[in-house]
C-alpha cells in the first residue's frame, strides 16, 4: 500500500518566483518629526523604488502671510520648522529691512547672530538626541536633552518663549537685553561646550551605532545638485558652501564661520557634521558674546510707524537655517501686506532626494537613512 501526500508552498507562488510588495510607511503622528509618509516597493527586503508623499501638515502659509502685516507674518515664519523659530523669523525681516532701504542698529545686529547660533545649537541637539534613539539607543536623548535645556533657559529669558520666540521685528528686535543676560547666557555656552564631549563619547564611541550608519544611506554630489539639498546634509556629502561665510548676512561677515565638512556622504557622515557644527556654533556665539558687551549703549532697534508699509519693489532673502538654505522671495505693491511672499524651505529639497536615496538599500536601514537627512515636516508642507 502506498501513501500519498501533497504539500502547499503557499498561495499565489508560481516555480518560486517572487512579487514586489508595495509598503506604506506611515502617516506618522506629529509628536514625532511630523506627518510624512512613504510608499516602498519591496523585492524581498531590498527597497526597488520609493516615493515621499507630502502634504499632511498642510496649512496654506504663504497665503496666510499675504493678509497679515509685517508685524504678524512673524509669527507665522517661526512655525513652517519650530526647531529653528529664531532663524525662520530672520529671513522675512531681513527682507522688509532691505526693501525699505533700513539701517539696523549695530547692538540688534550682533544680538541677531547671538541668537541665530544658539538656535542652531538646539537644533542640532533635537537630532543628536532623536536620531540615536530611532536607531535603538535611548540613553543620547537625555543627554542632549539636558544640554537643550540649559540653553533654552536663556532663550526663554530673553523672550519669553520655548520654541516660537517671536523676538525679530522689522528693524531690530522686540526689546533690550535683561540686565545681567550676556553673563548668564556666556555661561550656558560653557557649561554646554564642557559636557558636550559626553555626548561624543556616548554615541561616536558606539561600535553599533557607528555599524549601523557607516556607509548607509551614500548621497553623492550629483545627487545634492540636482535636488537642490543643502545644509549639513549637503555638507556631509563635501559641498563646500554655507551662506554665513560665502554670502555674509548680519554679523557674520566679521566673524571666523568654521564650515563643517565630510566627504563619505553617508549615515555616519551626517551626523559627525551636525556634531561638529554644535561646536563651531558654541564658538560663534562666545565670539558674538564678546563683541555684544564690548559695544557701548544704544538702541536695539528701529522706531516705525504704526501702519507699515514695505515700498513697490521684489527682493529675495536667503539665510544659513539649523536644516539648510531657507529663503523668502517677497513682492510688494506698496501696501501693509505683501503682495506675494514665497517660502523657500530647507526641508522640502532636502526630503525629495529620497526617491533616488532609498532604492537598492535595505528595508532594516531605510529608518537610519531617513532619521540622518534632519527635516522637519511642516518645512516640507508650509
Amino acid at each position: 500500500m502506498t501513501t500519498e501526500r501533497i504539500v502547499g508552498i503557499g498561495a499565489g507562488a508560481k516555480e518560486l518566483a517572487t512579487e514586489d510588495m508595495t509598503l506604506n510607511i506611515g502617516p506618522q503622528h506629529p509628536s514625532t518629526h511630523g506627518v510624512l509618509r512613504l510608499r516602498l516597493t519591496l523585492d524581498g527586503e531590498r527597497i526597488s523604488a520609493a516615493e515621499p508623499i507630502i502634504g499632511y501638515m498642510h496649512r496654506g502659509a504663504e497665503k496666510l502671510f499675504e493678509v497679515r502685516d509685517f508685524r504678524q507674518i512673524v509669527v507665522l515664519a517661526n512655525r513652517h520648522d519650530w526647531l529653528s523659530a529664531f532663524s525662520s523669523e530672520l529671513g522675512v525681516v531681513l527682507a522688509a529691512e532691505r526693501m525699505l532701504g533700513m539701517e539696523v542698529p549695530a547692538r540688534a545686529v550682533w544680538a541677531r547672530t547671538l541668537l541665530a547660533e544658539l538656535n542652531r545649537i538646539l537644533n542640532h541637539l533635537m537630532f543628536l538626541g532623536s536620531y540615536p534613539l530611532e536607531v535603538g539607543a535611548i540613553t543620547p536623548i537625555f543627554y542632549a536633552f539636558r544640554e537643550r535645556e540649559t540653553l533654552q533657559r536663556v532663550m526663554e529669558e530673553i523672550s519669553g518663549g520655548r520654541m516660537h520666540y517671536m523676538f525679530n521685528r522689522v528693524g531690530g528686535l522686540k526689546e533690550e537685553l535683561p540686565a545681567g543676560w550676556t553673563a548668564r547666557a556666556r555661561k550656558a555656552v560653557s557649561e554646554v561646550r564642557g559636557r558636550m564631549g559626553d555626548i561624543d563619547d556616548l554615541i561616536m564611541g558606539n561600535e553599533i551605532f557607528r555599524a549601523r550608519t557607516r556607509g548607509v544611506g551614500v548621497l553623492t554630489q550629483e545627487q545634492i545638485l540636482q535636488y537642490g539639498v543643502s545644509g549639513p546634509i549637503a555638507r556631509a556629502s563635501g559641498l563646500d558652501f554655507d551662506l554665513r561665510r560665502d554670502e555674509p548676512y548680519l554679523a557674520y561677515g566679521d566673524l571666523d564661520v568654521r564650515v563643517v565638512t565630510r566627504s563619505e556622504g553617508d549615515c555616519l557622515a551626517r551626523f559627525e557634521c551636525l556634531l561638529d557644527q554644535v561646536h563651531a556654533s558654541l564658538d560663534l556665539a562666545d565670539a558674538c558674546l564678546d563683541r555684544l558687551v564690548a559695544l557701548p549703549p544704544g538702541p536695539i532697534n528701529q522706531r516705525l510707524p504704526k501702519v507699515l508699509k514695505v515700498p513697490e519693489g521684489h527682493t529675495y532673502a536667503w539665510t544659513e537655517n539649523p536644516l539648510g538654505i531657507n529663503g523668502y522671495y517677497l513682492v510688494s505693491r506698496g501696501e501693509k501686506t505683501p503682495w506675494r511672499l514665497k517660502l523657500r524651505s530647507a526641508s522640502f529639497n532636502n526630503i525629495q532626494v529620497l526617491k533616488e536615496l532609498l532604492p537598492g538599500n535595505l528595508v532594516a536601514d531605510m529608518i537610519a537613512i531617513l532619521g540622518s537627512m534632519f527635516f522637519v515636516v511642516g518645512d516640507i508642507d508650509k
